[in-house]
């Protein structure tokens, strides 16, 4: 492991068939269920579109879903850095929120 993939041994994905997450149709709703309460699914979003990982649920997208943010961002330098910004933005905000 490495400082780019650390983050993977905390994955909810740990506990499934890897299978389950290389799926196709109706099936990939179920994978990207698995990652809604993962705790580190900005990591691995962010993971799979900076090295335009083409198969697979990553983050809780599907490859289709990664395509089409990638044609629309194409001037993302790091992925994962957004990623994070953003989240760190959110929670700030749902921390002033909570002490309203």
């Amino acid at each position: 492991m490495n400082d780019e993939t650390d983050w993977a041994t905390s994955g909810l994905c740990r506990q499934a068939d890897p299978d389950d997450l290389f799926v196709d149709g109706a099936a990939q709703n179920r994978a990207k269920a698995l990652c809604a309460g993962c705790p580190v699914r900005t990591e691995c979003l962010g993971y799979a579109l900076d090295h335009r990982i083409e198969h697979g649920i990553w983050g809780g997208m599907t490859e289709r879903d990664r395509r089409s943010l990638l044609r629309r961002r194409p001037a993302v330098d790091s992925w994962r850095s957004l990623l994070e910004a953003a989240r760190a933005e959110y929670e700030q905000q749902f921390a002033v929120q909570a002490l309203l």
